[in-house]
């Protein structure tokens, strides 16, 4: 990615706020080992729903925090939906080991903390940069501070054709392109919208495994898909307002 925005001269390291680049990509970093270490000490599912389903609260409380900007009722009211949604589609559907370990918890909450983090420092770095530019610096700094852990794991998966792919994938699908379809979404709405409408990553996930791989959902898990749609769908509506409409015609 960092190569890409460099031949396409998108990456200017003027008007670069330090601080903030760097908080972003240590939220990013730090993002990945809490969440899947908090999954392998709770189970999927408990670890999932811990951490997507704080991260949009975290990311409102942040919002407030940092900005002294309060979301809307209608963030609230979506947001609430979403996340009963995603607790019902993963109770229903969780079929592995759950074990409700303390800490494990806590590096869940520490992963969606993270994520929240990362969304609102990100919005901050639109503000003087091109969304090409903000995904490339910030994963190449993330990468940078991950690269210790790979000393403690095995890579020799990595020399297999399958294991190239497959990092391929990971790298370029899941990651660089995903998140820069994210951050240039974040552009347009502000941390905590833009955090609530990526719950729709576990309602994807479990339409495409009912109509892909054939899979099978219980009644409430698809209740629980019904509440994700509602909600994101009701975030996405923004009317307009009527003030703002006179003032367009008065201009």
């Amino acid at each position: 990615m960092l190569l890409f925005v460099l031949i396409q001269k998108k990456l200017t390291f003027r008007n670069w706020p330090i601080r903030v680049t760097i908080v972003a990509a240590i939220s990013m970093a730090a993002y990945q080992p809490l969440f899947f270490q908090a999954v392998s000490m709770t189970g999927v599912a408990v670890g999932t729903m811990v951490a997507i389903g704080s991260a949009p609260i975290l990311a409102g409380i942040l919002e407030w925090l940092m900005k002294r900007s309060i979301p809307k009722k209608q963030w609230w009211m979506a947001t609430t939906m979403a996340i009963i949604g995603v607790l019902l589609l993963f109770v229903n559907t969780n079929q592995g080991e759950v074990n409700l370990s303390p800490l494990g918890i806590s590096m869940a909450l520490g992963a969606g903390l993270s994520f929240a983090l990362y969304t609102l420092v990100s919005k901050q770095l639109l503000e003087q940069q091109a969304p090409e530019a903000v995904v490339a610096v910030v994963f190449t700094g993330s990468a940078i501070l991950l690269t210790p852990i790979l000393f403690f794991y095995d890579l020799s998966w990595l020399l297999q054709p399958t294991g190239i792919g497959i990092a391929l994938h990971l790298g370029l699908f899941a990651t660089a392109i995903a998140y820069l379809f994210f951050v240039h979404g974040l552009t347009g709405v502000t941390a905590s919208t833009a955090v609530t409408l990526s719950l729709a990553e576990p309602l994807t996930a479990a339409v495409l495994g009912v109509f892909l791989v054939g899979e099978h959902l219980p009644f409430l898990s698809w209740i629980g898909i019904a509440l994700l749609f509602i909600g994101l769908g009701f975030l996405s509506y923004a009317p307009k307002e009527k003030g703002s409409m006179k003032k367009k015609h008065a201009s």
